[in-house]
């Protein structure tokens, strides 16, 4: 009989703990469907492909010495240290989650000394053994619900790190950018005013000579002037942008690391393949974060339900007793105890109906912010396709009006040498250009950066490119 009443115990036990957790109340998670087209708008569709790839960054960013800088601005930058910190902090709490759901085993070692019931001497008792703390059995999945919050959130802070990683890749490269067009300009405006000291030179000779007037001397000096004035701007321009850079990188650029001479090949970044708005679901970091936040957030759902249900949970103890130390482990000493505990939830004035309403809402602002987050990516991307051939068109446009209004300025030169036109002639066209080169450069500026943001809009800069680490880091 004996026999037979601890194998039923053990069954029992058996039972309680295979039980425990494998319930839960969260809804079903289903992917919400798209909230933007299949496809592209037809101009752009040729460029999309269902099963484009992205290179790895270093495969994008090909200019060696911009590949260096991303390199010290991913082991330096403190906010993407700060993300990084983040992760660890959330895998902490999932770690705590995890430990919610085993029971804590303690050991308990006690001595008191009181007055004896029976006739008022005081008497001792000592006591050594093992204590399971109270352990709630997650027959309702409450515990479980918790875990798989915690576990989504982890994945939404290590989505949000991969994010935050290919955020500071664009900025560094667009800094980089900036700083090789400041230079870039400043020798554009370094040549206008010499072209525009030349000039003056020629002005104030033809005056002393008779031929020109004092106006014209004072126009040459105005613009000559107003050119050494875009200069000094421009250099301010460039110290503030190196600054910039240089708060990203945690350090100060090398001087050699900047490629000015590489500002005008083709050969910076890497042709980027445009994926269609489903492969986004799947390349975008930050649309993996907001999947993870709602998936997150279905969860809690299921944690609040089972707030409604009972509440069971596990007390107990086992070791040995004595009314003397000594006699402590000698035989007839040892015991257990078991206390075993139900709390069900009758009347709280609707505090567990208001955190379910809230945890529905939750879900549902999630929702909707990953919903907001694809049409973001979606315009984002399809912004960027429409902005490639624009650019280029506009970047031919400019540099042949460049070439144009350099024709026209030699002209305008020899027309006033000769006497046949005023000097207005020759300023308006030094202006313009000075001008169309400064236009063309920018457009070459747009036409890069606007590269940089369709990789980083197709998801492109973390570090398993052109695949989820969901998956992955599930199967852990």
């Amino acid at each position: 009989m004996n026999k037979f009443s601890h194998t039923a115990r053990a069954l029992t036990w058996c039972s309680v703990v295979a039980l425990a957790g494998c319930s839960s109340l969260a809804p079903k998670y289903q992917r919400p469907s798209l909230p933007v087209p299949e496809r592209y708008s037809e101009a752009l569709t040729v460029h999309s492909s269902s099963n484009s790839t992205l290179p790895a960054w270093e495969g994008f960013y090909t200019d060696d010495r911009l590949q260096s800088l991303i390199r010290i601005a991913l082991a330096n930058n403190r906010d993407l240290r700060v993300a990084m910190l983040r992760v660890d902090q959330a895998r902490a709490q999932l770690q705590i989650r995890t430990a919610d759901q085993y029971p804590e085993l303690g050991l308990a070692a006690n001595a008191t000394r009181a007055p004896s019931a029976e006739n008022g001497d005081l008497k001792n008792t000592f006591g050594l053994g093992a204590a399971l703390s109270t352990w709630e059995i997650d027959f309702f999945g409450r515990i479980a619900s918790l875990k798989d919050q915690a576990l989504a959130q982890y994945l939404a802070t290590e989505e949000g790190r991969m994010a935050a990683q290919a955020s500071l890749m664009a900025t560094v490269a667009n800094t980089w950018l900036a700083v090789m067009v400041d230079h870039d300009l400043l020798s554009i405006a370094q040549k206008n005013v010499s072209s525009r000291e030349n000039t003056l030179r020629l002005v104030r000779s033809r005056v002393n000579a008779g031929v020109s007037s004092a106006l014209e001397l004072r126009q040459a000096e105005s613009s000559a002037l107003a050119a050494k004035a875009a200069v000094a701007q421009l250099k301010r321009q460039v110290s503030g942008n190196t600054n910039a850079l240089a708060l990203l990188l945690g350090q100060q650029p090398f001087s050699d690391s900047i490629g000015i001479d590489t500002f005008a090949s083709n050969s910076i970044f890497a042709p980027v393949p445009a994926a269609l708005p489903s492969r986004l679901l799947e390349q975008r970091p930050d649309i993996r974060q907001a999947e993870q936040t709602l998936i997150a957030a279905n969860a809690n759902i299921g944690a609040a339900r089972a707030a409604f249900f009972p509440r069971i949970s596990l007390t107990a103890q086992a070791g040995t007793t004595s009314n003397e130390l000594s006699d402590l482990f000698k035989s007839g000493s040892w015991g257990f105890s078991v206390a075993p505990s139900l709390l069900l939830p009758i009347f709280d004035a609707g505090r567990n109906q208001a955190n379910l309403d809230s945890a529905v809402i939750n879900r549902d602002i999630a929702l909707a912010q990953y919903e907001k987050t694809i049409q973001v990516a979606f315009k984002e991307v399809a912004d960027a396709l429409a902005a490639e051939f624009s650019l280029q068109d506009q970047s031919k446009a400019l540099h042949r009006q460049v070439e144009v209004e350099s024709q026209r300025l030699d002209l305008a030169q020899l027309r006033y040498e000769n006497g046949v036109s005023s000097f207005l002639e020759v300023l308006d066209a030094q202006r313009s250009v000075f001008a169309s080169e400064q236009s063309a450069t920018q457009v070459r500026l747009a036409q890069l950066q606007n590269r940089i943001l369709l990789y980083q809009a197709l998801g492109g800069g973390s570090w398993i490119s052109g695949a989820s680490s969901t998956p992955h880091l599930l199967a852990k």
